[in-house]
């Protein structure tokens, strides 16, 4: 009687005792799902931005997903409808139209208007600006019913935020070709150079804050030849600055009024680069101290979008830029990467193309929430339902835990 084999085994063509697997066919279920996106023209003064190139939608496409583009959506970023239809997306010529998608990548926070076409079950992409929004404009979204998050919020399994970091980084670099741009003599400046030069004193430069616009600004002003000092209460992020920047050098230090006062009384540009903790500010240039500052001057308050760095700080556009008081120049743009909409774009699509991929291959948002717990951190509003602690801390309103939302429905 021959001999019987386990499933999947066969002998040895020599008389051994041991078997070979052999290759098995197994039947893998895929959940790849088919994704319905819109993205929208935006209509804030601010935003130049779009969240996907041609090219990426092209890719999407090939992928066997949908895309509706409202006609004019790229043009402030130099991509027209037709680089967009070449591309594989449909263009539209009516909110209605583009809102009808299942997923809405947004740069800008959607105005009240532009929620009046959401749908329940929809999931937006957007930034949240906590720094300017109201409990109004939560409880309008919440009315929709709808997944609502916030893109600033997104970590990526390393805890970093690839969002917050990509557009810190185009900030950093682009606030000191800003700073130039006003010390000049043409724009009422000191009339001087942002750097230095063989034999003439560097320009001094000032940061408040470690962190990744910190970064790039020093990065930028040392390169021209500038005095540069750094300011923050975190030792760790001064510590890591020096080293990242190969400065060892570089002057740095806590928050320390006196030393503080003192340099930016010399300072030809300060730079606010803090971050919100616990939804605000850590700490804020007193008026009194911004008044001692010689005229001419520049402050680029980075951080305005969360409440600012400087007493004296008001929000501006890119159409109307600065306003001086004291007689130094402020800049107080909260949508600094929007003076280089390209870029930023190809930034932005690069980090939310994978990311419409993973929703895909999870077999939808839900899913996508369910299994990547760094996509989550993202979300502020599930099915209507207010899932961020921080912003309910804020406003003093009940959240529900997230996690368990997903669990039960999964």
């Amino acid at each position: 009687m021959p001999e019987q084999l386990p499933p999947g085994f066969s002998s040895l063509t020599s008389p051994g005792r041991a078997y070979v697997p052999q290759e098995s066919m197994l039947a893998v279920e895929t959940r790849k799902r088919r994704l319905f996106i819109g993205l929208p023209r935006e209509t804030s003064l601010q935003e130049n931005r779009v969240g996907l190139t041609p090219e990426a939608v092209k890719h999407l496409v090939n992928e066997g997903h949908e895309v509706v583009v409202e006609s004019g959506a790229g043009e402030p970023s130099k991509h027209s409808d037709h680089d967009y239809s070449e591309a594989g997306a449909s263009i539209v010529y009516t909110l209605k139209e583009v809102y009808e998608a299942d997923i809405l990548l947004k740069i800008a926070p959607p105005t009240l208007e532009e929620m009046e076409h959401l749908h329940a079950g929809q999931t937006l992409i957007s930034a949240l600006q906590l720094g300017a929004v109201s409990v109004e404009y939560l409880m309008a979204l919440q009315r929709k019913k709808i997944n609502a998050i916030a893109f600033e919020l997104i970590k990526d399994p390393s805890g970093a935020k690839p969002v917050v970091r990509a557009m810190s980084e185009i900030a950093g670099s682009t606030v000191m070709l800003v700073a130039a741009e006003y010390l000049a003599r043409g724009n009422e400046g000191k009339g001087i150079i942002l750097g230095g030069i063989t034999g003439v004193p560097p320009s001094q430069v000032v940061i408040l804050g470690a962190g990744t616009v910190a970064e790039y600004a020093a990065r930028a002003a040392i390169g021209l030849g500038a005095d540069v000092k750094v300011f923050d209460n975190h030792l760790y992020k001064l510590r890591r600055l020096k080293q990242n920047l190969g400065a060892p050098q570089l002057f740095t230090s806590t928050f320390d009024s006196f030393t503080l006062s003192q340099q930016i009384r010399r300072a030809d540009v300060v730079i606010g680069a803090l971050n919100a903790e616990e939804g605000r500010i850590p700490f804020m240039v007193a008026e009194d101290v911004v008044s001692t500052m010689a005229p001419g001057s520049v402050i680029i308050d980075v951080s305005i979008d969360q409440g600012g760095c400087f007493m004296t700080s008001e929000l501006t556009s890119h159409a109307k830029p600065v306003f001086r008081k004291y007689d130094v120049i402020h800049y107080c743009v909260p949508n600094i990467a929007s003076r280089v909409p390209r870029t930023a774009t190809n930034a932005l699509s690069n980090i939310f193309t994978p990311i419409l991929q993973e929703i895909s291959q999870h077999g939808g948002i839900n899913e996508a929430l369910f299994a990547d717990e760094h996509f989550r951190s993202g979300v502020y509003l599930y099915k209507g339902a207010l899932t961020n602690s921080m912003i309910a801390r804020k406003f003093n309103l009940r959240y529900k835990e997230l996690g368990l939302m997903i669990a039960v429905r999964n």
